[in-house]
C-alpha cells in the first residue's frame, strides 16, 4: 500500500487559513495595487515603457502556448545514466497529486526566443527587493542570458494563464541576469549546487514595477533541507494553467558523481518540461516565503513525480545582494558584463 504523508494535508489546510485570514500574511500575499495605480508603498509609474509595449504585442497567446520548454528533459526519463539509484519515487512512497489552477500573482513564466527564433518558457517567482524588480528561477533557464549575452524577447509573465498576461508584461535587460558564477565554470551537471539564478526587469507597458504590480515572496536561506507543508508551483509548457502541489521537502544525498551535492527532494506529480524555476514556498506569517526552485539536481529530475532545487544558502544570498545592488553579472567563461 502506498505510505500516506501524516498530517500533511492538515497542515495545507492550516496554511491556507492563516494566508487567507485577513491578517499581515493576506496582505502580503494578495494581488496588491493594480498596474498604473500608486499608494503609500508602491511606487510611482515611470509612464509608459515601450519595450514592454513591444514585447506584449510579440507574445500573443499563440506563441506563449507553443514555446518549448527550456529544460526539455525534466520528466522525460532521459537525463544522465551515471546514477547507480532511481532519479524518481521510492517504492511505495505516496506522490502528492497536483491540480491545475489559474496561479498566484507572485509566480509567473518567462517567455523569450533562442538562437533560432523558436519560442521557450522556464517558470519563476517574484521576489522582495529594494527595487522591487527581481524574478528568482532557475540557473539552467537562464544562463544563457547572462553577462553580454543578448537579450532576445525575454519576458516574464507573472500569474500567465489561459492565454491572459493580467499584470502585463516585464522585459529583462541587457545585463539583467544573474547566475553564479560556479555554474558556468562547473556546468550544468558538476555545478547542479548552484543551478538558480536572478533576473531584473523593467516596468510592464505602464510604467508599473513587478512587485508593485503583484507584490513578493521572502527569499529565504540557510534554513535547513526539511520543510512542511510545502506549497510548489509550476508551468508547465503548452499548458493554459500552472500547477500547484502541496508536500514536503527532505535531504537527498546524490548517489552520481556527474551531479554531485545535497539537495532539497520533494515528491509532486505532473512536474515535467517547463516548470523548471518554479518556486517551492512555505507560509509565513508576512506571506510566502521561497527555499527552493525546482532544478539543481538532475536540473531538477528525470521523472514528473520527483523534484529537487539546489541547496539555497550562502551562495544563493550572495548572488541575490548582486542583483540588488546592480553589479556586474558572471557570464560564460568568466566575462562580466
Amino acid at each position: 500500500m502506498a505510505r500516506r504523508i501524516p498530517g500533511l494535508r492538515h497542515l495545507a489546510v492550516c496554511a491556507v487559513a492563516v494566508l487567507l485570514s485577513g491578517g499581515p500574511a493576506a496582505a502580503a500575499s494578495a494581488s496588491p495595487t493594480p498596474p498604473g495605480s500608486t499608494n503609500a508603498t508602491a511606487g510611482v509609474p515611470t509612464g509608459p515603457n515601450p519595450v514592454a509595449a513591444r514585447l506584449d504585442a510579440y507574445w500573443t497567446a499563440a506563441r506563449m502556448t507553443a514555446a518549448l520548454p527550456a529544460d526539455a528533459a525534466k520528466g522525460s526519463e532521459t537525463g544522465p545514466a551515471l546514477s547507480p539509484a532511481v532519479d524518481g519515487p521510492r517504492p511505495g512512497e505516496y506522490i502528492p497529486p497536483s491540480r491545475s489552477f489559474d496561479g498566484i500573482p507572485q509566480a509567473g513564466t518567462f517567455f523569450w526566443t533562442d538562437a533560432q527564433g523558436t519560442g521557450r518558457t522556464c517558470s519563476g517567482s517574484v521576489v522582495r527587493g529594494p527595487r522591487r524588480d527581481l524574478v528568482l528561477s532557475a540557473g539552467h533557464c537562464l544562463k544563457g542570458y547572462s553577462g553580454t549575452a543578448p537579450q532576445r524577447r525575454l519576458a516574464f509573465v507573472p500569474q500567465y494563464h489561459d492565454g491572459v498576461k493580467p499584470y502585463g508584461v516585464f522585459p529583462v535587460g541587457a545585463g539583467g541576469v544573474y547566475v553564479p558564477q560556479q555554474y558556468y565554470d562547473l556546468g550544468e551537471h558538476a555545478g547542479a549546487a548552484y543551478d538558480f539564478g536572478f533576473a531584473v526587469t523593467e516596468p510592464n507597458q505602464d510604467g508599473t514595477s513587478l512587485q508593485d504590480a503583484v507584490g513578493g515572496v521572502r527569499l529565504l536561506t540557510g534554513t535547513g533541507y526539511h520543510h512542511a507543508p510545502v506549497r510548489m508551483i509550476g508551468y508547465p509548457a503548452g499548458a493554459e494553467k500552472p500547477l500547484e502541489c502541496w508536500s514536503r521537502t527532505t535531504r537527498w544525498a546524490s548517489d552520481d558523481p556527474a551531479d554531485p551535492g545535497t539537495f532539497p527532494r520533494i515528491a509532486c506529480d505532473a512536474f515535467v518540461g517547463g516548470t523548471s524555476g518554479g518556486p517551492m514556498l512555505v507560509p509565513q506569517l508576512d506571506g510566502w516565503a521561497v527555499i527552493g526552485v525546482i532544478g539543481g539536481y538532475h536540473t531538477g529530475g528525470n521523472t514528473a513525480q520527483v523534484s529537487y532545487s539546489a541547496y539555497f544558502g550562502s551562495a544563493t544570498r550572495a548572488l541575490y545582494d548582486a542583483a540588488i545592488s546592480g553589479a556586474p553579472p558572471a557570464g560564460a567563461g568568466g566575462a562580466r558584463g
